[in-house]
């Protein structure tokens, strides 16, 4: 049990570290040297508490597909609780089934389950990656409006010269 602690814990950290790293606040922050420190922290919390936040609403989706499969192969293939929640979670992790189905009713039931268990995965990934996507896209947006904004700079600058009062002809003229 203890060596399940820690190899949780060290996940856990892993994750962090690649998830800090990875974020679109942290890139940011590191890319504008002038901002404020406690300002790029704030949005890196806020990152990883939208985060955990979907992480959770993922694992909720996949605990009721769990719980789905352990009542399916309990009704129908009629395999104890625990044989069902091995066999419910090896479906839904992709691994394959573990026991072998006898009755037509149980195998309907462990196709429709692994169908309905790919589902599920893509349900549970989309929602774990969406804040990321939704920060990567939300950067590349800000990064298009620098660029604009620039661009206009430029144009003005340009057209400044030949808005002024006195155009080269006029001087060359005096």
């Amino acid at each position: 049990m203890m060596e399940l602690i820690k190899l949780f814990g060290y996940g856990l950290a892993i994750l962090v570290t690649v998830m800090f790293i990875l974020s679109p606040y942290h890139l940011e922050h590191t890319q504008h040297k002038s901002r404020n420190p406690d300002e790029g922290m704030g949005s890196i919390l806020l990152f990883f508490g939208k985060f955990l936040k979907y992480l959770a609403l993922s694992a909720l989706f996949i605990f009721l597909g769990l719980i789905v499969g352990i009542l399916g192969y309990h009704w129908t293939a009629d395999l104890s609780w625990l044989d069902s929640l091995v066999e419910a979670s090896m479906i839904l992790s992709g691994m394959g089934p573990v026991n072998p189905l006898s009755t037509a009713s149980a195998k309907v039931f462990a196709s429709l389950y692994a169908l309905f268990s790919g589902l599920i995965f893509v349900i549970g990934m989309g929602i774990v990656l969406s804040p990321l996507i939704y920060s990567l896209l939300g950067q590349f947006s800000v990064s298009l409006k620098q660029e604009t904004e620039e661009q206009g700079k430029q144009q003005q600058e340009k057209q400044e010269p030949e808005q002024s009062g006195w155009s080269e002809s006029k001087r060359e003229k005096l």
